[in-house]
């Protein structure tokens, strides 16, 4: 049985420097820093992203029987693949903080990262639950990391300050699994806990959605004119389905005005050409998972990810494209940030699916506000918007915000 898609979008969420990136290449094989200022500076700066295959040997019991070779390490027989899954590794570091809510808005699980070498909680795994809070997400695994640097006893008191720290909160009842990812000691055992994680109910029959999480050129220099391929968006479907052949739009699409101090959006007209996944094309994409959509886009406008944000659908089936919102705001209790409403002509950042929209806030009524965005958003009426406020020269996450 081979598995083209993936079922599952699993996020990794957890301070800076707590070993997402390593957890993430243990399971998947796959360094995501692929990008070089992530190398660089050693964290993650943009979303990761990579597959991975989850196989069970029938002769072995227990978790042994899991692993993502073809070969099952403890007896040498098959392992026969039983799930996919897409991986995406969020940064964790503060400044950062936009873009790992905007990994959130596609994924349906958390494996949520907390090493053994600091104390718990540090600032950005307070940040990150609170996302996870926010967001409803249920299906959370926390991976206690780095537990061979500390010691059995430290390791202990670590797992009791998780076990304090998530009290009370979303992901109270959530399974601990210690694990040392360099050297894959227990990796096996959460590969079976993630292969017991349900998959959320999909609507099929929907109107298609996905969040653009990725877009590039996949040209290479000096490619032939006519052998040119057009651009690719990478994302995930949050609802529908898309099939090769099918017209799509991308809103809010691209700037067409000629005038700097004045924007113009145009949303994109084109056909799917090409399905793919990290295991090659297929023929029909389902909800759960990254995919990739060829089309006839012209690559200069996906190069380096310039329409990460938009939101992609079948021609005039998405939610119109704005500058103007009007949301029910609610604000979340903090004990390192006053609880202050919100003001007119505050600036603040709204998480708005895969985008990252500056707005400024024109009006305040009770729990409502009026929002202009510096640049267009296309709004999904269903959708928790997070907001960040620009406090102390930080933009810290304070609440969320709904449509109206």
């Amino acid at each position: 049985m081979e598995l083209l898609q993936s079922e599952l979008n699993i996020g990794t969420l957890g301070h800076v420097d707590h070993g997402k990136t390593t957890l993430t290449k243990a399971i998947t094989g796959v360094f995501t820093d692929r990008h070089s200022e992530s190398i660089k500076r050693s964290m993650t700066i943009k979303l990761g992203y990579a597959d991975a295959v989850i196989r069970k040997c029938e002769n072995c019991n227990g978790p042994e029987a899991y692993t993502t070779s073809e070969k099952c390490a403890n007896c040498g027989g098959e392992a026969k693949p039983i799930r996919r899954i897409s991986i995406l590794d969020a940064p964790g570091h503060e400044m950062l903080m936009a873009t790992a809510i905007a990994g959130s808005s596609i994924i349906d699980a958390v494996l949520f990262v907390i090493a053994a070498t600091e104390p718990c909680p540090m600032p950005q795994t307070k940040e990150h639950l609170m996302i996870i809070n926010m967001l409803g997400i249920k299906n959370i695994i926390i991976v206690q990391t780095k537990v061979d640097i500390v010691g059995k006893e430290r390791a202990k008191e670590h797992y009791k300050e998780i076990k304090k720290f998530v009290k009370g909160t979303i992901a109270e009842n959530a399974p601990i699994i210690p694990v040392i990812a360099s050297k894959n000691i227990n990796i096996d055992v959460l590969l079976k806990a993630i292969s017991e994680i349900k998959i959320p109910e999909r609507d099929l029959n929907a109107d298609p959605l996905m969040y653009v999480a990725r877009s590039f050129d996949v040209n290479k220099p000096g490619t032939d004119i006519n052998a040119l391929l057009g651009g690719v968006v990478g994302g995930s479907l949050i609802r529908g389905k898309f099939k090769k052949g099918d017209k799509i739009e991308i809103r809010p699409g691209i700037n067409i005005s000629k005038d700097k101090k004045k924007e113009e959006y145009k949303p994109i007209i084109t056909t799917i050409r090409s399905i793919s996944t990290s295991m090659g094309e297929i023929e029909e994409a389902l909800p759960g998972g990254l995919i990739a959509l060829g089309t006839g886009i012209d690559p200069s406008f996906t190069k380096a990810d310039n329409l990460v944000g938009n939101v992609v659908g079948l021609v005039n089936k998405l939610p119109p494209q704005t500058n103007e919102l009007n949301l029910e705001y609610h604000l979340i209790e903090r004990d390192d940030v006053p609880k202050q409403a919100l003001k007119e002509n505050e600036p603040i950042i709204l998480g708005i699916g895969t985008a990252t929209a500056i707005g400024f806030i024109k009006s305040v009524k009770k729990n409502k506000i009026y929002v202009l965005l510096k640049h267009p958003a296309c709004v999904d009426k269903n959708i928790k918007i997070p907001i960040l406020r620009n406090i102390s020269q930080r933009w810290r996450l304070t609440g969320y915000a709904v449509p109206v």
